[in-house]
């Protein structure tokens, strides 16, 4: 290509739309032969008499944080809320927004982190779209993308079906990911490395089913709004009441002390690799070393239980011996963290 940003022109339809497409996207996401780029892409391997199918949109600032960037983050989006369903991830497509003036060297390494993160869940990225906005417009680059799974089992772990007596687990530590936005954001120093968590879960989802069956009740992946806002959604579906360990929390020192510094809870920050599994209490023992043998869940913990039937409370046993009342995330906390 002779340009090095995004040109107005590259949104037009034109010459140049098709110069952005095939030399730069699709070479670097899908190398689909130009006879076969028609209007909907045609899916192999549906054998399924159900199938899940997730939309999200991704506009995080900065596009680049530590440990990734809004390509990786996509697909890894996309593909873990698949995973919660139960279902096995397989086809995803695109949609960049793209804004007059970026430039072209910073759109392929988003798109080749995206390549990257798709070959990593074993999906393919098979269908998409790109528009182009007037400088000042937008902001660099916005993301869709949208995905389909497949069931491979009749297992449906689902936001109700947590009961008294289960366990609940985490695949690791939480709030990486919000802080090592707002740090990258904020030019904030943390004296330590804190980097985004981002990482496809659908190997570890797999593991779990094949190995624990049904005992796995809920799955959940604790995104916007974090660990509270997501286990208070469950208590609600449910009805049940929930009571979390606060010495059993996974927290870096260094997310630790930047929250207590902003004035900000561990609970409410953001992740984007980590999962929230409901489980039959008298397996939790099993599914947590399961769960630390697969990657992205060496620090995996047990940090609570389902204690009773109730209108869907929240609470939290504090290190002092307390109880803390947890409610949903109000407002934004930590805002185009995704």
């Amino acid at each position: 290509m002779k340009n090095d940003i995004i040109l107005l022109g590259h949104g037009s339809g034109g010459k140049l739309s098709h110069q952005l497409l095939d030399e730069l996207i699709i070479p670097i996401l899908s190398q689909v032969e130009q006879t076969e780029q028609n209007d909907a892409a045609v899916i192999d391997g549906i054998v399924s008499n159900q199938i899940a199918f997730t939309t999200d949109s991704y506009v995080v600032d900065p596009v680049v944080f530590p440990g990734g960037n809004i390509g990786d983050l996509a697909i890894n989006g996309t593909v873990n809320d698949l995973a919660m369903s139960g279902a096995r991830p397989l086809a995803i497509s695109v949609g960049l927004i793209l804004e007059e003036g970026l430039g072209l060297d910073e759109l392929r390494e988003i798109l080749q982190a995206m390549k990257l993160a798709a070959d990593k869940a074993q999906v393919k990225i098979v269908t998409g779209d790109t528009k182009v906005v007037p400088r000042g417009k937008g902001d660099r680059i916005f993301i869709n993308t949208s995905g389909i799974g497949v069931f491979d089992h009749e297992l449906r772990p689902v936001g109700s079906a947590a009961r008294p007596g289960d366990k609940v687990l985490i695949n690791g530590r939480i709030g990486d990911h919000g802080m090592a936005v707002l740090a990258s954001r904020e030019g904030l120093d943390l004296q330590t490395d804190v980097a985004t968590d981002s990482a496809p879960l659908n190997a570890m989802v797999a593991k779990l089913l094949e190995r624990h069956g049904s005992a796995i009740h809920v799955l959940r992946d604790p995104t916007r709004g974090g660990v509270a806002t997501t286990l208070k959604e469950i208590a609600l579906q449910s009805g049940v009441d929930i009571c979390l360990e606060e010495e059993r929390l996974p927290v870096s020192d260094a997310v630790a002390g930047a929250c207590a510094i902003l004035g900000l809870d561990p609970l409410f920050v953001a992740n984007e690799g980590k999962l929230l599994t409901i489980v039959d209490g008298q397996v939790a023992d099993e599914v947590l070393a399961t769960m630390r043998r697969c990657e992205f869940g060496e620090k995996s913990a047990l940090i609570g239980e389902i204690t009773e039937n109730s209108a869907g409370r929240v609470m939290m046993r504090t290190a002092i011996g307390g109880l803390r009342s947890i409610e949903m995330l109000a407002g934004e906390q930590l805002p185009r963290i995704c």
